[in-house]
């Protein structure tokens, strides 16, 4: 079938399998690799995406489901300013280690952020609920992410 949707900001028409996952759709058709394969379930975040700035999961999205939407990437993400901001709060905190887990924790990031300007701790652990990290442990990134919070506010 013939898939229409936006990435990053630009129009793609595309031949997909309705039932191809966005991620293989992501990695292997249009070489963005930045979304991960991890569980394969939809429980580790790790290909995590925004659909319309919406968190999910593009190992589980199938991509007939992404016509008519704005799909963004860490890929498209990475160049704005409030990715800027993210990520200096995630080095200054040591909110990251290996970086297998890290395009989805920062598109979970921005998800939060988009939502709840000043997140309380309980908003970013539920916000963060999708994304597992083995090797940082979670109080950093959740410190990470109020950081980037209170940075973006004084914007």
């Amino acid at each position: 079938m013939t898939i229409e949707f936006r990435l990053n900001g630009s129009q793609v028409t595309m031949r997909a399998e309705p039932l191809a996952r966005l991620l293989d759709v992501l990695r292997d058709d249009l070489r963005l690799t930045g979304a991960k394969e991890g569980c394969g379930e939809g429980e580790c975040g790790a290909c995590a995406v925004l659909v319309n700035g919406r968190i999910v999961n593009a190992c589980i999205t199938p991509a007939a489901a992404v016509v008519g939407t704005e799909v963004t990437t860490i890929e498209g993400y990475r160049g704005t300013r409030r990715y800027a901001v993210i990520e200096q709060a995630f080095v200054d905190t040591g909110a990251v280690q290996c970086g297998f887990c890290t395009p989805g924790i920062v598109m979970a990031t921005e998800a939060i952020l988009a939502e709840h300007a000043d997140p309380t701790d309980d908003e970013i652990r539920h916000g963060l609920s999708g994304n597992l990290c083995r090797c940082t442990g979670y109080a950093t990134i959740v410190e990470a992410v109020a950081l980037a919070g209170r940075r973006l506010r004084e914007r």
